[in-house]
């Protein structure tokens, strides 16, 4: 489909440096060869629109044998979106979900008032070298929706919106932009996206969204003249027209953002939610382990282990 934004926006060089309202650089930490670095939370900036939580997961490489073992652990109050660069998660949740999600397609699942899943390298991947690298989100729930019952959704990447433009290629994951609408179900005003641009290639921020931000995961890009390298995510100031220009290697972008929640929302490990309590309930409730009799049940054929509560 051909590029067609829905409002006109302005260029990088008419646009005010001071237009970026918060630049957060995540810290990188090595768990063993596999980088993960973290841009939100931040001390900076606690969300974007509904996002809460984005974590940059490689790239990196196993050997044959290894691979990546997320145990079964518990969340609340949100939604989790697994997207893929290179690699392959086997995704098991306590709804029934067995899933392999690959690069491209959309894992969407919803945590709501309590769910458990795990994400590891299926077995046949393992048997030879390869490769992780993709980014994982937290979209916080509405408070309306916070105790909605837990569901799964995967979208393959050919179900999902693609847009094309002189350089650029955008491939829509979730929620609005740009007069398409990614297949996902979301709860709020949204908008998540993966844009490749080719060397000097031009990309507006859609600007009917309230709170909007990118990360920079590849290459760099100029906004006013400055260039921003590859680690950096930006959030900009509302209803400014932004547009930003791919540097001389190209560039590879992840947009996000939203309308903005109605009130605070607290964080405690993998739980979200609007009230204190809530978080409270979900931890003695893990903590419990009354599996499949309170909020949790552990997932249909990974009920060996699971991550305990943290102290």
């Amino acid at each position: 489909m051909s590029w067609n934004p829905l409002l006109e926006s302005g260029f990088p060089d008419a646009v005010s440096i001071d237009a970026i309202e918060t630049l957060i650089v995540p810290r990188a930490v090595d768990l063993g060869g596999f980088e993960v670095r973290r841009a939100l939370p931040a001390p900076q900036r606690r969300m974007v629109g509904p996002f809460i939580f984005f974590d940059q997961a490689g790239p990196g490489e196993f050997v044959s044998g290894q691979g990546a073992d997320v145990r079964p652990h518990p969340h609340i109050g949100l939604a989790t979106v697994t997207y893929l660069f290179r690699g392959e998660i086997l995704h098991r949740d306590s709804v029934g979900s067995n899933q392999l999600i690959r690069p491209g397609d959309v894992n969407w699942m919803v945590a709501g008032r309590g769910i458990t899943h795990s994400e590891r390298t299926p077995a046949e991947t393992r048997k030879r070298p390869h490769s992780g690298y993709g980014i994982q989100t937290w979209v916080a729930l509405p408070e309306a929706h916070e105790d909605t019952a837990p569901s799964f959704e995967h979208h393959a990447r050919d179900m999902l919106p693609v847009l094309h433009s002189d350089g650029v290629t955008l491939r829509l994951i979730l929620g609005r932009a740009y007069g398409e609408i990614a297949p996902a179900s979301v709860f709020s005003e949204t908008f998540y996206a993966d844009a490749e641009l080719k060397p000097g290639a031009r990309i507006p921020l859609p600007d009917d969204h309230e709170e909007r931000g990118l990360y920079i995961l590849e290459g760099s890009i100029s906004v006013a003249g400055q260039s921003f390298e590859a680690g950096r995510m930006m959030v900009f100031r509302p209803r400014d027209s932004i547009a930003v220009a791919a540097g001389p290697r190209g560039a590879r972008l992840i947009l996000l953002g939203g309308a903005t929640l109605g009130g605070p929302r607290y964080i405690w490990w993998n739980f979200v939610a609007s009230s204190q309590e809530k978080i409270d309930a979900a931890k003695e409730e893990w903590r419990r382990g009354d599996w499949g009799r309170g909020l949790f049940d552990l997932p249909p054929g990974d009920r060996d282990e699971f991550i305990p509560l943290p102290p």
